[in-house]
């Protein structure tokens, strides 16, 4: 079983435009609401690939309350702790020439409902994987992810890691089976990275010295770079399509990556496929479907060494 903690899940309120005018009045051309939060978009593409997968994390309120209803409608599976006070937060993200993302704060999350979601991770064993991503919420210690990933070694569950700043660098003396940068994180990590194949690799080997396994870096449009703990590299640019929206993208490439090591796929294969759910993502209005995902694979290269 895949579960995925997503700490701050939100509403996807996502909204089309001809065009963003500040302080004008803009009328859309169309909007979809959507169950969020990048942990609960990595369970929705691993049950589409048919993986069994469980979403865990916090919900809070009425929001909480429409969130839970529309995971539900998906047939994914959940166990959310519900929150007392505040509220699950809503995401608008307006596509127009470009997309611009307001994102809500969301709900204080008290130490008592951590430490019961810690209690649930206990039930995890060394056949489960354990996705813990997303932003640490205000309030949250920043050596959450480090706290879990701790918990849940003793029992061996293979772990993925996406996040970034301190949440990140806290928790990779833990050895997270996979972590998953973007660029901007892999700079903040390591003072600046040459973003180029070669310079991105070396620095993925910076981070494997201080306890990471397999690294995979999304680089837009750039394509990705895999890192395996073996120390090879692997780069593959982009697939080429037409960009709907960026939301889920590097979630999708997670699940990729996971449906890859669940099948057995070498590491060629295994970024291959990641990539082409990451850009299958970005040619969908929301998050893709199995079919769409195969169809963007048949479009994807093979990587090459670095």
């Amino acid at each position: 079983m895949i579960y995925t903690v997503t700490l701050n899940p939100s509403l996807d309120y996502l909204v089309n435009t001809d065009a963003l005018r500040a302080g004008k009045l803009c009328r859309t051309s169309g909007e979809t609401l959507h169950p969020g939060g990048k942990g609960v978009n990595v369970s929705l593409v691993c049950a589409a690939l048919g993986l069994p997968t469980r979403a865990l994390g916090f919900i809070a309120g009425r929001t909480g309350a429409l969130f839970a209803s529309l995971l539900a409608e998906t047939g994914v599976e959940y166990d959310f702790c519900r929150l007392d006070e505040g509220m699950t937060r809503i995401n608008v993200k307006v596509c127009a020439r470009e997309q611009t993302e307001l994102n809500g704060a969301g709900p204080q999350i008290p130490p008592e409902a951590l430490a019961r979601l810690a209690e649930m991770l206990d039930m995890l064993g060394e056949n489960d994987w354990l996705v813990l991503s997303g932003s640490v919420p205000a309030g949250v210690p920043a050596d959450i992810y480090a706290r879990l990933l701790e918990r849940v070694h003793k029992n061996g569950v293979r772990t993925v890691l996406d996040t970034s700043g301190d949440a990140l660098k806290n928790a990779l003396p833990c050895a997270p089976d996979l972590i998953k940068p973007n660029l901007d994180e892999l700079d903040a990590l390591v003072g600046g990275a040459p973003h180029n194949p070669t310079g991105i690799a070396a620095c993925a080997r910076e981070l494997q010295a201080t306890g990471a396994k397999d690294i995979l870096i999304s680089c837009g449009a750039q394509g990705a770079v895999l890192v395996p703990a073996d120390g090879s590299a692997l780069y593959l640019e982009a697939t080429q399509g037409e960009v709907v929206q960026s939301v889920g993208s590097g979630d999708s490439m997670a699940a990729g990556w996971l449906y890859a090591r669940a099948n057995g796929l070498s590491a060629d294969e295994t970024l291959r496929y990641a990539v082409a759910a990451g850009s299958a993502a970005a040619f969908s209005e929301w998050l893709p479907d199995r079919a769409k995902i195969e169809d963007t694979l048949a479009k994807t290269g093979m990587p090459q060494p670095i």
